[in-house]
């Protein structure tokens, strides 16, 4: 069934009203457009003289990001993308299924999830003008209330915040962490406590032992895994990993899952300047976030120059000279800037990497070195609400690690009135993270299987989770769905992924450049870059655009002031614990709080 197939919206935040000058800024950048190429505005123009001009080259959250800090700063801008503003992060409208003047259905990569621990992107968000908002697009969050792990037809609640330890003590936190996984009731004591100690072993973990253990194992390892009951290692190992990136636990850096559980359990429990957990836009990406932003940034003066692929980096006395991009039509031109900012994704920077820019930095070579798997995301289109929970949905121990959000609930537009045919009324927007894993229908994994396929398996999945099973999510209620068009050629041995997600494997730190490489007009911007959020986010590209362009303000020795770049949270509590676990370490000693220490390297 594909969209052409046939088969309550909540309010969210409170609109509140701004300055008429910001009103009437924000409708004059609307009114410019979000398609094709622009001129640079006579500020723009007036504010960049000679050695101002940058190519960022990659429109997705990182090349934007560079864009609005250095063209606030008075630096004349072009960006350059070959598929569409807003990379991963965007949203896809489905061609042909808006009627009566309604617009498209609304596809996209995958759901959008904002988690409480960003601090950087909310903060950029706040700084794009929408009409009605008071902190710009930013208020355009609204919060998930409960998450719920769906698993053999039970329903697990997920809290977004619960009442916090009377204090940090790592004796007290252990006890807390066990009780929370014996709450579930399904978590054997015994894995509780195993999981309770890992978690305070991280928790009371110096950088000295983070870097140099953790990093270099596997979650599999870190975790203890091997020690714990089929179910416990469901629960409490696979479901985060498989669920909250498409990584698997043997291949996955212990550090990452690690770091990002403790920042989700710090902003559960509402430590330091985390918000509430789990947070959503409160309509289609494009429309609530990307559109507007792209809008203020020609405001501003940017210019977009879409369709357009970089094919080529030249450089010469040991600078970037310039850039190649080639239309759709296959036409080649030049672009000539003072600097260059490389935002594409890592399979898509390498091969612009040519042997004379490697020679001038030899760390860019680490870049051969990451990987990347496939995430993607499938929306499946209903003609009545499927409010399966007030938040994100992991169905549990299935095979194709399926996460989903009913966003219905969410929008703040009536879905029926404003996109596709009137009839549906409710998107149930799914990401699969384990492509390679056989599926319980046809016994094929999802690389394997054709569209209308992978949507059966999909539905089937689902379904075998829920309580109630085909009843909570009825065929009778299908509309049509929409899977990700970076997956084509799917059920040939063609099929191909043209928008792979980067995965932190074991050790792969020592792969990621910087955003400052030693070619001093080149920066780098996307999701690969070292960042304390150390996973492919949105925060993370939005940490390396800021972070590039600090790095051009320094080398055009500007006296503008730097962007700001926020870092994850750290109690003070637990800082004499860190202290002493990097002296333990320094002295070849496990952490106090690991019930049982690995092997470590």
């Amino acid at each position: 069934m594909n969209p052409s197939e046939k088969t309550g919206a909540r309010g969210g935040v409170t609109r509140r009203s701004v300055v008429r000058g910001t009103l009437a800024a924000a409708a004059a950048a609307t009114a410019v457009g979000i398609t094709g190429a622009a001129a640079a505005s006579p500020l723009g123009a007036r504010a960049a003289g000679a050695g101002r001009r940058v190519a960022v080259l990659g429109g997705g959250i990182g090349g934007l990001t560079a864009a609005h800090e250095l063209a606030e700063r008075g630096f004349a801008v072009t960006v350059y993308e070959r598929k569409a503003l807003g990379g991963k992060a965007r949203s896809i409208p489905v061609p042909g299924t808006g009627r009566g003047g309604r617009l498209d259905l609304p596809g996209e990569h995958g759901f959008r999830f904002f988690p409480g621990i960003y601090q950087n992107l909310p903060e950029t968000m706040s700084r794009i003008p929408f009409p009605g908002n008071t902190r710009g697009v930013r208020d355009n969050l609204v919060v998930a209330e409960q998450g719920m792990a769906a698993w053999k037809g039970r329903k697990l609640l997920l809290p977004t915040s619960v009442t916090k330890p009377a204090n940090f003590t790592p004796p007290l936190l252990l006890e807390y962490f066990r009780s929370l996984a014996i709450a579930t009731g399904a978590v054997p004591p015994q894995d509780a406590a195993l999981f309770a100690s890992k978690v305070v072993a991280f928790f009371t973990s110096g950088p000295k032992r983070r870097w140099g253990q953790w990093e270099n194992v596997s979650y599999l390892e870190g975790m203890a895994a091997d020690r714990l009951s089929p179910t416990g290692y469901t629960l409490l190992v696979d479901a985060l990993i498989t669920t909250l990136v498409a990584a698997k636990a043997e291949k996955a850096s212990a550090l990452t899952m690690a770091l990002m559980g403790e920042a989700f359990i710090l902003s559960i429990l509402g430590a330091g300047p985390y918000t509430d957990a789990d947070q959503l836009l409160n309509g289609p990406t494009n429309e609530v976030f990307i559109d507007p932003w792209v809008a203020h940034l020609r405001g501003m003066g940017v210019r977009f120059e879409v369709g357009r692929t970089v094919t080529g980096l030249s450089f010469g006395g040991g600078r970037i000279t310039g850039a190649a991009v080639t239309d759709p039509a296959g036409r080649t031109s030049a672009i000539d800037a003072d600097w260059y900012v490389l935002a594409v994704p890592v399979e898509r920077a390498i091969p612009l990497l040519n042997p004379q820019i490697l020679a001038a930095d030899p760390g860019l070579r680490g870049l051969w070195g990451l990987h990347t798997d496939w995430m993607n995301g499938i929306q499946i289109f209903t003609t009545a609400p499927v409010p399966i929970a007030e938040g994100h949905v992991a169905y549990i121990e299935q095979p194709w690690a399926l996460t989903s959000i009913s966003q219905g609930q969410f929008w703040r537009n009536d879905i029926a009135a404003h996109y596709g045919d009137g009839t549906v009324v409710d998107c149930l927007s799914i990401d699969l993270s384990n492509w390679d894993a056989p599926g319980v229908v046809y016994g094929k994994t999802a690389k394997q299987c054709t569209r209308r396929q992978i949507v059966t398996e999909v539905l089937t999945q689902i379904r075998r989770s829920l309580p109630g099973g085909e009843q909570a999510l009825p065929d009778s209620i299908l509309h049509s769905w929409f899977l990700d068009p970076a997956i084509t050629g799917e059920g040939t041995s063609a099929v191909a992924n043209d928008e792979p997600l980067l995965i932190n494997t074991v050790s792969s730190w020592r792969n990621r450049p910087e955003a400052v490489t030693r070619i001093p007009n080149l920066f780098l911007a996307a999701d690969y870059v070292r960042t304390n959020i150390n996973l492919a986010t949105m925060e993370g590209a939005n940490e390396a655009g800021r972070a590039a362009a600090n790095g051009i303000l320094a080398a055009a020795g500007s006296s503008a002031s730097r962007a700001t770049v926020k870092t994850l949270y750290e109690p003070p509590e637990l800082r004499p614990f860190r202290l002493k676990d990097d002296f333990d370490y320094s002295l070849g000693l496990p952490n106090q709080f690991d019930a049982i220490a690995p092997s470590w390297p």
